[in-house]
């Protein structure tokens, strides 16, 4: 368990396609992120990683983007800090490894690699809507839950 004021970076991470029910729980999970005063660190790309990425700017957060590429360029408008890696889908590692916990959002197979890794790696991992059949993810069903879940940590 992270202790109180402990967290400072929170990795948010989902689907690159999701509906619109995703898109508007990503941007809330955004705004979450940064009220708290943590950075938010995503894949840097569209989809869940755009629309937290722009949930965290709308209220002054900070945003990280781990890209897989090497063009800036094709980081999400949202993103304030651009790592440009070269390493495909294993930048999931860094972007897992980033975070002192993880928010996962639904996804397909990058997203179920990164919960997978951040189990590995002992981190807590919340999954809003998503992922509770993997032991070890504690599922929240609302953003209500969610913001429950983190103020025993900030």
């Amino acid at each position: 368990m992270i202790q109180k004021g402990k967290i400072r970076q929170i990795s948010v991470i989902g689907g690159s396609n999701p509906d619109s029910e995703t898109v508007t729980l990503a941007v809330e999970v955004g705004k979450v992120v940064a009220e708290r005063g943590a950075v938010l660190i995503c894949g840097g790309l569209g989809g869940v990683m755009e629309a937290a990425a722009r949930g965290a700017k709308e209220k002054g957060g900070l945003t990280v983007g781990i890209l897989p590429g090497y063009d800036k360029e094709s980081a999400n408008r949202f993103i304030d800090i651009v790592v440009r890696t070269g390493l495909g889908h294993a930048r999931n590692i860094l972007v897992v490894a980033s975070g002192d916990l993880l928010i996962a959002l639904p996804g397909s197979h990058g997203t179920r690699s990164e919960v997978s890794v951040a189990l590995l790696l002992g981190k807590q991992v919340i999954g809003l809507k998503a992922w509770g059949m993997i032991m070890g993810v504690r599922q929240v069903d609302s953003l209500r839950e969610l913001e429950k879940e983190l103020l025993p940590i900030f």
